[in-house]
This record gives C-alpha cells, structure tokens and sequence, in this order.
C-alpha cells in the first residue's frame, strides 16, 4: 500500500507545475500540512528512484532533473526539518545503499544515474543560494555544507557554485560560531574543491576581497596559536595553502588587513626572537604538520615578495637573517629541532627561498654579511668532509649521499645576486676571491665524473660560468684573474662531444654559458685572448658553428667578430678545416645562403635581388614605415662604404693610381649626398635602386630626387639616426675588442639580418 502511495506521489512531484505551485503556496502561506506532506513524500526510503526498463533513466531524465532541481526549490520553505530532510537525501545519492525489499518489476536507479541529474538539473546553485536563509541556523547550515561538499566532487558542479559565489559566500562565514568545529571542515574542503575543479582565476578573484582575506587570516591566527590537535594543525595547513594561493593575486589586500604582516612573524619567529604576543611562548614541535607549514611558510614569503610594497615588511621581519640561519655547516640538532632529513630539507627550502628574496633586500643581505655566508658554506659543499645527504625532497633531487643539492641551490643564490650588476655587491664577492673559487669548484668537478647526477652537475657548471661572466663582465682587472685556468675550463667544455647536445640533460644550456663567459672574460683582455688562440679556441668555435645550429650561431658570430680585432685572429680563421676540408669562408658563404632561404629572399638571373619593394598586402602606413627601413638602410650601406674609406686609404691617394677618376669621383658625391639625405631623413624618390660597375668596384647607389616623409615618428627625429658624425669615426684596428651593451647580453635566436 506504502508503494502505491509514494506511486501517486512521484507522480506529483515530477510533474513540475504542480510542484512549483504547492511550493508558492507553502512559502507565500506558510501552510504547515502541505510542508509535512512533502517532508512525507521526501522521506520515503529519500526517494529511490525506481525505473521499470533500462531505458526508463532516458526516458524520463528531463523530469528526473527537474525533480531533482525543485529539491533546491524546497529548501525556501521555512521548516528545518524539511531542510535537513532535503539534505539528507541529497547526501542519500552519494552513499546510497540497496533497497532492504525488492520490488517484483523494478530496480532502483545507480547512484551515478542520480548525481548525474543532480548536476544536469543545477541543483547545486539553489543549494548555495540557501545558505542565506540559514544565517543564525546552525544545524542546518552544516548539513547544507555536507550537501556542498559532495556536491562539489564534480567539476560541472563547482562550475556552478562558483558562478552563484559560493567561495566568497562560504569563506565570509568561517570564523561563524560552530563548537562542533564541523563548519571551518567542510567548508575549507568545498573551497579546496572549488580551487581544483572550476576556474582557478575566478575563484581566486572572489576571494581578494579584504572580507574574505579577514576571515582567513583569523582562523589561521587561531589555528596557528591554539590548534594542538592532529586535526586542527592539518586543517591550518590547508587555510595556509588556500591563503598562498589568493596571495598569487597582486590585487589581494593581503598587506591592508594585515595578514602579510602576521605571516612574516610566523615564518621567522623560531629563528629572530620577538617579543610580540602572537608567538610568545609558541614553539614548533618537530611533527609532520609542524613540518609542513615551515615550508608552507617559506613558499608563502617567496609569493609574497612579488609585491613591491611588501619589502619594507621583509626588512622589519628581519627575513634575510632568519633564512641564513640555515646557510651554514649542518650541527648536532637538539631534541626539540627537526631531525637531519627535515634540517636538510628547511635548509635547501632556505636557500631557495633567499634567491627569491635577497634581490629585493640586497641591503640587508649585505649587512648579514650574505656573500661571505654563501662562499663559507660553498667551501664546506666542496670540502671532504663526511655528510650523508638524505636527497629525499624536491629540493634535494640528486642529491642523495653528496652536496650537489646544497652547492647548486648556493650558486643559485650567489648568481641572482651577481646579475643584479650591483658594484659593491659584485666587487666585494671578487675582493673574498670568488673568481678563483669558482675556477676552483668547476675544476674539481670535471675531475670527478658523475654520470649518475650529470643533470644537476651540468646545471652546476652553467651557474658558475654565468657567475663568473657577470663578475668579469667590462672589467679588465676581473679577467686577468680570470686568466688562463679560465680558459682552460672554457676550453674543457667546447671539447664536449657534439651529440651530447641533443640528450636534454643541459649540454645546450652550459654551451649558451660557455660562450657568454668567452664573450665577457675572455675578450678584450689580450694575454687571455692569445692563450684562447694558442689552445685552437678559434678552431673550437668554428667546429661549432659548422654543426649549424641556429641557436648558437649568433652569439658565436658575434665572438668571432670581437676576435677579429686581434690580427692573430685571421691566421687561425684562414687555417681551419672542416670535414670535407671545408673552409671558414665557405663555411659563412653556406650560412649566408641558409639565412637568404629562410628569408625567402628572391633574386633575378642576374643574381639581383628583386623583392624588396614588390611586398602585397600594405597599407598606406605600411609604406611609409618601409621607406623608414629604407632610408636606415641606405644610411648603414653608405656608412659602412664610408668606414672602409677611412679605415684604408683616402679617396685622394686611391683617386691618383686609377684611371677612371672621374667616374669614381661622381660615385663618392652620390655617396656623400645619400648620406646628406639619410642624416635629414630623405630619401630618393620611389627607393629605387640601380647598380654601377666601374671596373670592379661594385656599388650600390640611389636615383631620383628626394622626398620628405613628414610622417617621420617623432621618437626617431633627433635620434640615433641623425648623428652619423660617430658612425664615420674610423674604428680601431687594435685596442681591445669593442665592448658589449648591456642591453642585449640576453641571448635570443639569431636576428635576421636583410642580405643585400
């Protein structure tokens, strides 16, 4: 009788006219009989969704979700146990259990079957949406909570609960009175779920509001400081990763409500006393909750310090001190500290987290006396001494049993803060002997293989390479002490075998490295640049510009270029073979070739390039901006003839021993009106060029009259293009090799240059 009853009901529920109707009526009226009647209808075994055929669960899905959906609806009705009721049955989906009777002719839908309709019907927004009818209605708040929390194990529902405002909703209310502790659990995992599952952004950005950020940062400060529980310190931890993830938002008020402030303290109180009443008294314990927030800790400063304004916090919070205290020879721990493996770990975390930091702070990491700690503990690194590294932590990949972890975390240090370019940083490092310890620790490594971790010692080699080019770097002085042995390492490494370049191990990286340090500690200092050649480094440089690699080519160029200025050069240049006794001149005569095919330049029978000017697709801006380029590049080609004039014999002396003078006297005015023209930005008309052969001499010249362009931008009017004064100076044959800008020390892909 029960099941015909609950026949006829199902009837009514699914038919969602009715439905909505008797919900208006028990909302507007309050009418109590028909609220019992659905908590009657509800309650019935929480509805268990009996289908005939198989095919019943397609048939009827449209009505199932709306069904479904109404349940929301049904949380209106001002009646808690009617709520709890919806609830319970809501959370019935996701652990429902077999029917205790079964029905001759049908079966009970699966459980998948009905959280599927739950999400198809958008039940969870109206469950969301219910939780500001339960303000100072705590059991029913938490059992909404419970519904949240299984409901948001889907991604189509957190979609939905994120789009209805349930992070900001929930975390407003997480410091709501609750003695049962349940309400900070659930909700901390709903935001958890929400963080993975929907949109990461749009979650976030709910929550980088200084309410919600309020709240978090009390909980934490309560859990921080009253939680002793196994439970309570977990349920910290993960408030603490939630915080470190909306801290990622530049827009969060992490610094105005004074959580910034507060986290700072708690990373560093164990290390710089303080005598604030937050942590007065507090100690860490060496558990493993314990142990995870202090990294927590540490990874929370190194997001934080992304946010200018939160130095001057860093420098009161006295951070860069607190992070050296771990920058030092490991020492027989006390009880109450961490056991070797978690000393090692914080230790590794540490250093990490000062690369991130001491950049920002370099004051303050020069008054801790930063340089001599890290080339203090890099001797230790490097030293015999008896140390069993654990190697068990993502910092101390690789490093198992050795101090490959701690010496290439430090170099890591120690190279952020050599590129900051800071000369009293850079100039008290050289004053402690940096450049002979890092000749010295490279030295020692390439003379004890170790295949086993040669990614890390690869990685180790790079950094100080880098290390010691930012040292160098436009100082003569620094790369006398650079030297020969510099050389020698420099050397070592362009023996390495070719193939090794294509493993991914960092073979490319240390040969970018390589090259960097010939360019800043080699060149321009000439006992080292004539022992570099004494040693077949032009040789070495060339077998590694005919491997025609594009990465490498131009910064291998761009050497070569440099060494040219030394006239031992072009002995060694002239002398090189490859394979097929292929020489340096056919070797750049194919590189140049390469280059033109990739441009997709076009040239005539006559070898004449014709497509510069027949470019489809321009506007009329367009135009005007390539008679720019033009109009540059007449001024480098005529610059550049007249370089070459200067460099070698006046015009009058060459004038004198030919016997075409007079033609070559019209091409020296041409030149020099071309000139005339590029320096006051004109041009000649329609850029057309014609070449002049004058017994083999070769130029290039233009025709027609001249324009002007008064769409010139105004940032090149006054420019470097104006003063061709300096681009005439004739260059120094001898004298050291020109000197890099700083500006484009990065190396990038080879720049394509137009060949005309």
């Amino acid at each position: 009788m029960r099941r015909r009853m609950f026949s006829s009901l199902w009837t009514l529920i699914v038919s969602s006219n009715s439905s909505k109707r008797l919900i208006k009526m028990a909302w507007k009226k309050n009418n109590l009989n028909l609220s019992r009647n659905w908590y009657s209808v509800i309650r019935m075994d929480f509805l268990p969704f009996l289908k005939k055929k198989v095919s019943d669960e397609i048939t009827y899905a449209e009505d199932t979700a709306n069904s479904i959906a109404l349940l929301g609806d049904l949380m209106k009705i001002p009646s808690s146990e009617l709520r709890i009721q919806i609830c319970k049955c809501i959370v019935d989906f996701y652990h429902a259990e077999p029917p205790k009777k079964h029905i001759p002719g049908y079966q009970q839908a699966s459980s998948s079957y009905k959280i599927q309709m739950a999400e198809v019907g958008g039940l969870a927004k109206t469950m969301v949406q219910s939780m500001t009818l339960l303000e100072n209605q705590l059991v029913e708040k938490l059992w909404v909570l419970k519904v949240l929390q299984h409901l948001s194990t889907s991604e189509v529902n957190c979609t939905i609960m994120m789009k209805a405002q349930a992070a900001s909703g929930i975390c407003t209310h997480l410091n709501d009175p609750d003695p049962s502790g349940q309400l900070l659990f659930r909700s901390s995992e709903i935001l958890w779920n929400l963080l993975e599952k929907s949109s990461k952004e749009e979650v976030i950005q709910q929550l980088s509001n200084l309410e919600c950020l309020l709240a978090l940062k009390e909980v934490f400060k309560n859990l921080f400081m009253r939680g002793f529980s196994h439970y309570d310190r977990q349920l910290r931890n993960d408030i603490l990763v939630i915080t470190t993830i909306i801290a990622q938002n530049p827009e969060a008020p992490m610094i105005e409500c004074g959580f910034t402030k507060d986290l700072i303290l708690f990373a560093t109180f164990n290390e710089v006393k303080s005598q604030n009443l937050l942590v007065k008294g507090l100690k860490l314990s060496n558990s493993y909750e314990d142990f995870e927030l202090k990294k927590l800790l540490f990874n929370v400063i190194v997001i934080l310090c992304k946010d200018l304004p939160t130095v001057q916090l860093l420098i009161d919070g006295k951070v860069i001190l607190a992070l050296f205290t771990y920058v030092k020879k490991p020492e027989k721990q006390k009880i109450i500290d961490w056991s070797a493996a978690q000393h090692e770990e914080l230790q590794l975390h540490a250093i990490a987290t000062l690369s991130s930091v001491a950049p920002l702070l370099i004051e303050e990491y020069m008054s801790c006396q930063g340089n001599a700690r890290v080339l203090a503990f890099l001797e230790w690194c490097e030293s015999e001494d008896p140390f069993f590294s654990h190697g068990n932590s993502f910092h101390g990949t690789g490093g198992r049993g050795n101090k490959f972890a701690q010496m290439r975390y430090s170099l890591r240090l120690l190279r952020a803060v050599v590129y900051l370019e800071d000369e009293t940083v850079n100039k008290d490092l050289c004053e402690k002997g940096t450049i002979q310890q890092m000749i010295g620790i490279f030295k020692n490594i390439i003379s004890k293989p170790n295949e086993k971790e040669e990614a890390i010692v690869l990685e180790i080699q790079s950094d100080i390479l880098l290390i010691l080019s930012g040292l160098c770097e436009n100082h003569i002085q620094r790369k006398e002490i650079f030297g020969t042995e510099g050389v020698d390492i420099v050397l070592h490494v362009m023996k390495t075998d070719p193939r090794k370049l294509q493993s991914g191990l960092g073979y490319n990286v240390l040969l970018f490295s390589t090259l960097d340090s010939i360019w800043c500690c080699i060149l321009g200092c000439y006992p080292s640049e004539d022992y570099f050649l004494e040693k077949e480094g032009i040789f070495l440089l060339l077998d590694l510009l005919a491997l025609n690699q594009k990465k490498f080519c131009n910064l291998i160029l761009g050497i070569m270029v440099e060494f040219c200025d030394n006239p031992k050069t072009a002995a060694h240049v002239n002398a090189w073979q490859g394979k097929k006794d292929q020489t340096a001149a056919s070797l750049l005569i194919k590189l140049w070739r390469k280059e033109e095919k990739e441009l997709g330049v076009k040239r005539d029978k006559n070898g004449k390039i014709i497509d510069f000017e027949n470019l489809p697709g321009l506007s009329a801006e367009d135009f005007v901006t390539l008679c720019i380029i033009h109009r540059y590049l007449d001024f480098k080609i005529q610059a550049t003839h007249k370089q070459r004039e200067l460099a070698n014999k006046s015009w009058e002396d060459f004038l004198a021993r030919t016997s075409n003078a007079k033609t070559l006297k019209k091409a020296k005015s041409l030149q020099e009106k071309a000139i005339e023209a590029s320096r006051y930005h004109k041009r000649p008309q329609n850029a057309i060029f014609h070449q002049t052969h004058i017994k083999g001499l070769n130029t290039t010249v233009p025709s027609g009259g001249v324009v002007t362009v008064e769409s010139t931008p105004a940032r090149l009017v006054g420019g470097p293009l104006v003063d061709t004064d300096i681009a005439l100076k004739k260059l120094p044959i001898r004298g050291g090799a020109l000197q890099r800008v700083k500006a484009v020390k990065i190396v990038d892909a080879p720049k394509k240059s137009i060949p005309t």
